[in-house]
């Protein structure tokens, strides 16, 4: 296991199981989901979608993201949501339908950890609350596949649950929650701008800002194709955002 993985809790919830939940879930979930809103949208400003892009959003959920991306790339861009889940898809479409964005938005069930793209087949990922939900030796393997599917110099955009820089009573005891009763809570913190420079990604973007007490990071990534260019890149040391 890698360095960074070592400090992570791990995800022992089978996947199948986690389909399930989600699937059940699917129908009232935005109806207390809501809190992370502000995170996900302030995530895709950071990461900049511009007209004509071609994004994939891994995790989609019910689609509020997805809605936003597609306003973003406008009508010459394409957006592609895959999910694990059939319930959360079918929640999305009904959003993208109501919206009438189908000629941008397609939908596709699969597994962030073996995307079913080509290489090289985008311009910018987006997960929102959704890469801390794989368990922990897959996360270098999603970011890997990331990497893959971006074409090249794409970004990669990231919002999870943090791993707090000192002690953080919340942070303690909702991974508490999270090992005894992982149906319950079953994301945890991750590291996720190390991971990201771990996978081989030029960090453009990094900010933190606290949710209900646990600290929130959302990362932008560049996948550098050469040295020269990665010698021009001018890394944001992390900063705090305001409140919303």
């Amino acid at each position: 296991m890698d360095l960074v993985s070592k400090k992570v809790s791990r995800v022992f919830r089978p996947k199948v199981n986690a389909r399930q939940a989600y699937d059940r879930l699917s129908h009232w979930y935005d109806l207390f989901a809501g809190s992370e809103d502000w995170f996900t949208f302030h995530g895709l400003q950071m990461v900049s979608v511009q007209p004509g892009e071609k994004v994939l959003e891994i995790g989609p959920g019910t689609g509020k993201a997805l809605l936003k991306l597609a306003q973003n790339t406008a009508e010459m861009g394409r957006v592609v949501g895959l999910d694990l889940s059939w319930g959360m898809l079918q929640a999305a479409r009904k959003k993208v339908i109501q919206t009438g964005q189908e000629a941008q938005v397609s939908l596709s069930l699969g597994d962030g950890a073996a995307l079913p793209f080509a290489t090289g087949s985008f311009d910018v990922i987006f997960m929102g609350f959704t890469l801390e939900l794989f368990d922990t030796p897959e996360i270098p393997r999603v970011l890997d596949e990331c990497m893959r599917v971006l074409r090249p110099e794409g970004r990669l955009g990231v919002v999870s649950l943090a791993r707090p820089e000192r002690f953080a009573p919340m942070v303690d005891a909702y991974e508490w929650v999270h090992r005894n009763f992982p149906d319950v809570a079953d994301c945890r913190p991750i590291p996720a701008a190390e991971y990201l420079q771990e996978a081989g990604f030029f960090l453009q973007d990094c900010q933190r800002k606290p949710m209900w007490g646990m600290p929130v990071e959302m990362v932008v990534g560049c996948k550098i194709i050469s040295v020269a260019n990665a010698m021009n890149q001018t890394p944001v040391p992390q900063t705090i955002v305001a409140q919303p």
